[in-house]
C-alpha cells in the first residue's frame, strides 16, 4: 500500500506563523510592545516542556492577573483559529491522492486542538485518517502510533510506507523504529549531525517531499 504519513505542527501546518499571530495579538492585549512579541517568541524556541507549563513563565514575568490556567486556555482556544497551510502543500496533498497513496496524519498534542486545525485548514477532506496521541493514548515516537495510523489508513505498514515529518526524534527515529522509510522536512536546510536519526532524505518543504515520493 502507497502510504504516507504527515505530522501535523510544523509540517501541514505552518505552527510557527501562527504562534506568532498569536503572540503579537497577545502583546497588543497586555500592552507588552514588541519586547513581548520577542520574549515570547524566543521562550517558545527554546522551551521543550509541556506547553501548560510555558504559561507560568508567561505570567510571572509580565506580572499578569490571569492564573497560568487561563492563560493556557485562552491559547489554546485562539490558537486552532490561525492555523493555516501552505497553498502548495494542500495542492501536492491532492496530487499525492491522485497517485494512488493513502494519506494520514500522525500528532501528538491534545484531541480538541489538533483535530480543530486539521479540520480548519481542511485537512480533513485530504486525508484518509488520522492519529492524535491525546486521543490513541500513546505518543510519538512510540512505533505503535505510526502502526494504529496505517492500519486506520486501511492496511499495515510496508516497503512502500513513508513519515514524513520536522522531527528527528519524533517523525524519523519513531518512524523508522516502525518500519517506515523517512522524510526529514528541514527548510532551514540544516546538517544533521549523525546518522542515529537516519532519514531517507531530506527537503525544504511538503510540496517537496510530495514530488520526490511520486516521482520514486
Amino acid at each position: 500500500m502507497l502510504l504516507a504519513l504527515f505530522d501535523l505542527d510544523d509540517t501541514l501546518i505552518d505552527h510557527r506563523a501562527a504562534f506568532r499571530v498569536w503572540a503579537e495579538e497577545f502583546a497588543a492585549e497586555h500592552s507588552l510592545g514588541s519586547e513581548g512579541v520577542s520574549w515570547l517568541l524566543t521562550v517558545k524556541a527554546d522551551y521543550s516542556g509541556p506547553k501548560d507549563r510555558l504559561f507560568f513563565s508567561v505570567r510571572d514575568e509580565f506580572n499578569l492577573a490571569e492564573s497560568a490556567d487561563q492563560l493556557w486556555r485562552q491559547y489554546r482556544r485562539r490558537i486552532p483559529e490561525l492555523a493555516t497551510c501552505r497553498s502548495e502543500d494542500l495542492e501536492a496533498l491532492e496530487q499525492l491522492r491522485g497517485a494512488g497513496w493513502r494519506i494520514g496524519i500522525v500528532t501528538n498534542g491534545m484531541a480538541d486542538n489538533q483535530l480543530a486545525k486539521i479540520n480548519r485548514t481542511g485537512l480533513a477532506k485530504l486525508v484518509n485518517a488520522w492519529c492524535v496521541s491525546d486521543e490513541v493514548g500513546i505518543r510519538k515516537p512510540d512505533p505503535r502510533i505510526f502502526h494504529l495510523a496505517a492500519q486506520r489508513c486501511g492496511g499495515p505498514v510496508d516497503h512502500t510506507s513513508w513519515m514524513i515529518g520536522d522531527s528527528l526524534t519524533l517523525d524519523i527515529a519513531g518512524g523508522r523504529a516502525a518500519g517506515l522509510r523517512t522524510v526529514w522536512i528541514n527548510p532551514s536546510q540544516c546538517d544533521v549531525l549523525s546518522d542515529q536519526h537516519g532519514p531517507d532524505f531530506a527537503v525544504a518543504s511538503v510540496a517537496e517531499a510530495v514530488q520526490r515520493l511520486i516521482d520514486g
